[in-house]
């Protein structure tokens, strides 16, 4: 019966690992169950799954899509945040919040992006990378800028000249010449 069990989880494994454009491998030791489905919750809103993992299959299952891990990447309680790359940008985000890393339970081991295996600091490091909408928006602002920038040029040759006759007109005035 444990053949079994371990061959469906593994094709499960398969299913959902096989498919995903990244992943995080993160540590779970000592997390309530309240704390976990909260994780869980959190993840799933921004498509990223979540699954507990034994560390045989995991590693059975990264080998057969070309990721050879260190041996303490997987070992004690191993998690997986797995899903495309906006929502496993998200996972390390999450696993790097405040209230994540206040309690100290939860620890990124390593990650997967696009297929290139990421060490734990890179796979840290995608906490800091914007979101789609921000990125969007920089960009946006990116390519504004010259436009605006051409416009605020073209607009400043007439209005500096405006302003000196401007300036003339007014020193004649006061000079009692007068521009009329």
């Amino acid at each position: 019966m444990p053949n079994l069990v371990n061959r469906l989880v593994l094709k499960e494994l398969q299913n959902e690992l096989g498919t995903c454009d990244g992943m995080v491998i993160a540590s779970f030791a000592g997390l309530s169950v309240k704390e976990s489905e909260g994780l869980r919750n959190e993840l799933s809103k921004k498509g990223c799954g979540l699954t507990m993992v034994r560390n045989s299959l995991a590693r059975r299952v990264l080998a057969e899509r070309g990721f050879e891990l260190a041996d303490g990447i997987l070992a004690g309680n191993t998690a997986i945040a797995f899903g495309n790359a906006e929502a496993v940008i998200h996972a390390s985000k999450a696993f790097q919040s405040a209230e994540v890393k206040k309690a100290g339970k939860v620890k990124i081991r390593a990650g997967a992006l696009e297929g290139k295996l990421l060490s734990a600091a890179d796979a840290q490091a995608l906490s800091k990378v914007p979101d789609r909408k921000t990125l969007n928006s920089q960009l946006l602002g990116l390519f504004q800028g010259p436009s605006r920038s051409i416009a605020a040029l073209v607009h400043a040759v007439p209005g500096g000249a405006a302003r000196v006759l401007k300036a003339r007109a007014d020193q004649l005035e006061q000079a009692g010449g007068g521009a009329s």
